[in-house]
């Protein structure tokens, strides 16, 4: 009897009928996401009849690597970079190929099912430069056993938020309300969401004029470091989210306000002893309505100078198309930018059906950057979480946003 091959598998064929019998090379991250491609990619290369040669590296080493070459040039044909990190850098230099026409021509791929966020987060002045992968989120996690004996409800609003949090604080038990990033540069990812949810953001992009200090934006800062200062633990300054999260793990916290992708340490019965008393709601709402990120870690890209672009599309879409998403985060718990992976049953195998809900409601409305969009953004980090730490403190955070106003504002003259 003969064997018929699927539609999907025959389509690709046809479509790749070009390609096939070429060569690339592909630069990839090393984690379970790459790691899974690697052992996918004989199969890839049976149904396409393109050759991959894969090459893995630190996420440093990558960088490092990938701006080498590419300022070199080189024979590169697809990569993976961090959109965050590095999507202004690349896209400023010339580095990826849009793939704009590709995903216009290919309806098959359904761009439009990546979430808005995901999808302004690899764009650049008008080109896309790659195609997300993997996303995170903010969303709140919390003790549902405190909350019902102090008959509370999770907060919604940053009203209720600060209500809940002078509610359940007991720093004579060491017991926190809530635990947010205290360290200058890695509290800005989380501190976004407050900024964007106050109705503020780090500069304007039209004027290119750093808004750092206004009354949104210092409305952010005194909240972020009210939370902390009075609601969450000494030496906060001094944490990021490994030490926030072990004073959760160790049920000394209510709250906890950090990245979805944190959820296996947080709901995993092997690995949190709280798992069944911990629960999951959205980013609570500001003045401005809730604006929580939704940031993507990684994208697929095209080298500009690729002398194998369409077989690399084949390869970036093979690896990032429904399916596959579904797959990569219901075995994994790997979460893709893809919304249809929170409503396909594969998707969602291994993934808490609640997150899975909060992240797709989420996706429609949250902001595509969890940071300032400057090549220098390590830097910005540095200045712009200045203030913040001020404020934790309990200084002059107006004074200290002010003068990281002015610094970051040199960052974007210098860039302009």
């Amino acid at each position: 009897m003969r064997k018929t091959l699927s539609m999907a598998v025959l389509c690709l064929l046809i479509a790749v009928g070009g390609q096939a019998g070429e060569t690339i090379r592909v630069l990839l991250g090393q984690n379970i996401w790459h790691e899974e491609v690697r052992k996918m990619i004989p199969e890839f290369e049976k149904e396409t009849g393109i050759r991959v040669n894969m090459e893995s590296f630190h996420e440093d080493q990558l960088s490092q690597k990938l701006a080498v070459e590419l300022t070199a040039g080189t024979d590169i044909d697809v990569f993976i970079m961090r959109p965050l990190n590095e999507a202004k850098l690349f896209g400023r230099n010339g580095w990826c190929t849009d793939l704009t026409p590709y995903v216009k021509n290919d309806p098959g791929f359904d761009f439009e099912d990546i979430t808005p966020g995901a999808r302004a987060c690899v764009s650049y002045e008008g080109q896309l430069l790659g195609i997300p992968t993997s996303n995170e989120s903010h969303v709140l996690y919390y003790r549902k056993d405190v909350f019902e004996k102090h008959g509370l409800q999770p907060p919604a609003t940053f009203d209720e938020l600060v209500a809940a949090a002078e509610k359940l604080t007991d720093r004579d038990n060491n017991f926190f309300a809530v635990l947010l990033r205290g360290q200058r540069s890695a509290l800005i990812t989380q501190f976004s969401s407050f900024l964007y949810s106050m109705g503020g953001n780090w500069f304007d992009p039209k004027t290119n004029t750093a808004t750092f200090d206004t009354p949104e934006a210092l409305q952010a800062i005194d909240l972020y470091g009210t939370l902390l200062r009075k609601y969450g633990p000494d030496g906060a300054p001094n944490m990021s989210w490994p030490q926030m999260m072990a004073i959760y793990q160790q049920g000394n916290g209510a709250m906890y306000i950090d990245a979805s992708a944190h959820y296996p340490m947080l709901t995993d019965p092997t690995k949190s002893a709280l798992a069944d008393k911990t629960g999951i709601v959205p980013f609570p709402a500001g003045p401005a309505g809730a604006k929580p990120y939704d940031a993507t870690a990684w994208a697929l890209c095209i080298y500009s100078q690729s002398r194998h672009k369409d077989a690399s599309w084949q390869f970036i879409r093979y690896f990032s198309d429904k399916k596959r998403a579904a797959y990569f985060q219901g075995e994994f718990g790997y979460q893709g930018a893809r919304k249809s992976a929170f409503e396909d049953p594969a998707g969602i195998k291994n993934f808490p059906t609640d997150l899975a809900k909060i992240l797709a409601k989420q996706g429609e409305y949250a902001v595509g950057t969890d940071r300032p969009s400057v090549v220098a953004v390590q830097e910005a980090r540095d200045i712009l979480g200045e203030a913040v730490v001020t404020s934790i403190l309990g200084g002059d955070y107006q004074a200290a946003a002010k003068i990281a106003n002015e610094r970051f504002q040199g960052i974007l003259d210098r860039e302009k």
